[in-house]
């Protein structure tokens, strides 16, 4: 065992991302002045951890059309083919490859899929704990973050703006907040 020790109640097995309890969250600029924040209301994934937490690995898919910014009218542009294009990609998914330290944090190496394009995306991940729940079961939590580009997952639409600049962003900040039940 290397760094698992640091993690009190650290246990091996396959863990269930609760999506009720665990939030998949973005936010990107929106007319070069403010960040537009959103969500995606369904999503699936496991972790599957050994007594090294450096061979953790996981997967997450998550429906793109559960989109939810808080504004029908833009989420319904973003499943559209100026976006995602969910009726042809209806989810993205995103693996992690490899985890490693880096002083006091650990680093995700993964790859996250979207409209069929793959791409190098490492997230920067913080452990919370593992406990016992009211219910019997072990639950875990964590919370990862990154950034990506949407041109580089075809997201390439762009509305040009009067002076420079664009109505949306390129660069896309991503936030997990991850809680997860051991599989008995």
């Amino acid at each position: 065992m290397t760094e698992a020790t640091t993690i009190p109640g650290w246990t091996a097995g396959t863990w269930a991302i609760d999506p009720i309890h665990s939030e998949v969250g973005f936010s990107v600029r929106h007319l070069m002045l403010s960040k537009v924040r959103g969500r995606f209301e369904k999503f699936e994934g496991e972790i599957v951890t050994t007594d090294d937490i450096l061979e953790t690995r996981a997967t997450i898919s998550v429906d793109l059309s559960s989109i939810n910014t808080g504004n029908a009218d833009r989420d319904n542009d973003l499943r559209s083919a100026n976006y995602f294009e969910v009726d042809k990609y209806p989810t993205m998914t995103y693996r992690v490859l490899d985890l490693r330290a880096d002083g006091d944090r650990y680093l995700a190496d993964g790859e996250l899929t979207v409209k069929e394009n793959t791409n190098p995306v490492p997230l920067e991940v913080e452990f919370h704990g593992i406990n016992k729940d009211p219910w019997g079961g072990t639950r875990g939590g964590l919370s990862a973050t990154g950034e990506i580009n949407r041109k580089e997952f075809g997201i390439t639409f762009d509305m040009p703006m009067e002076g420079g600049g664009l109505v949306v962003g390129d660069k896309i900040k991503i936030d997990l907040e991850i809680e997860a039940v051991l599989q008995q």
